[in-house]
């Protein structure tokens, strides 16, 4: 499959090829499912498939949503010659929120405050091209009043993430809250979504009457 790409990819030493290795195994072992993305090469990325047309971020497996795996032997396999980017999953073991760096900022500070105390405190990652992505828990929909917010992106089945120390053209993705931090807990979502409309209104945005919520589910408790 590499044998026309090889030279292309990113020289990354044999260190940080078992360092992505070694982080990848460890999502798995927690029960984050994996799967290997496209290695970097120079400013674009290359998975070895013959005529494909993506040169950002993208899983190296065509069919990644059935291969993706927690087998921490099956993981390690895809990490045994190539640097490939870790990516996860979104939809299965959590979801995620995405926001900008203004928001992502506003809503890490006031979770720390917030009233569930460290129930709402997850695991957080931030891109170098200023994303913010919030873990949380899967299955919720966005709020009414986020349905139609651009500033706000959840990524639930069929998506996927690019988590640390999988590096982007921009820099290393990496972690504002690391999951060991969160102790490898995830917030309820609606949780998190109160923080975000909260942020959201701080800058002075408004929402329409229709839009707001008076009935939310209750936040459930972690299974």
């Amino acid at each position: 499959m590499w044998r026309n790409v090889g030279p292309r990819v990113a020289q990354l030493s044999p260190l940080e090829r078992v360092r992505l290795r070694r982080i990848a195994v460890r999502y798995a072992l927690h029960g984050w499912e994996v799967t290997p993305g496209a290695c970097l090469a120079r400013s674009r990325f290359v998975c070895g498939r013959a005529g494909c047309p993506t040169v950002g971020c993208h899983p190296a497996l065509e069919n990644w949503e059935h291969a993706a795996s927690t087998d921490p032997a099956r993981v390690a396999t895809w990490w045994h010659t190539r640097p490939h980017g870790v990516l996860l999953p979104t939809g299965r073991a959590f979801d995620v929120l995405e926001v900008p760096t203004s928001l992502g900022r506003h809503v890490l500070a006031a979770v720390g405050t917030h009233p569930a105390g460290f129930g709402v405190r997850g695991p957080v990652v931030v891109t170098p091209t200023g994303r913010w992505m919030f873990l949380v828990r899967p299955g919720d929909p966005l709020r009414p009043e986020l349905e139609h917010c651009f500033d706000v992106v959840r990524h639930g089945l069929g998506s996927w993430i690019a988590a640390p120390p999988t590096r982007l053209p921009e820099g290393p993705v990496r972690w504002a809250v690391a999951p060991e931090q969160a102790r490898w807990q995830l917030p309820d979502s609606y949780l998190v979504q109160n923080a975000l409309i909260d942020a959201l209104r701080a800058t002075g945005a408004t929402f329409p009457a229709e839009l707001l919520s008076t009935h939310l589910p209750l936040p459930r408790r972690a299974t």
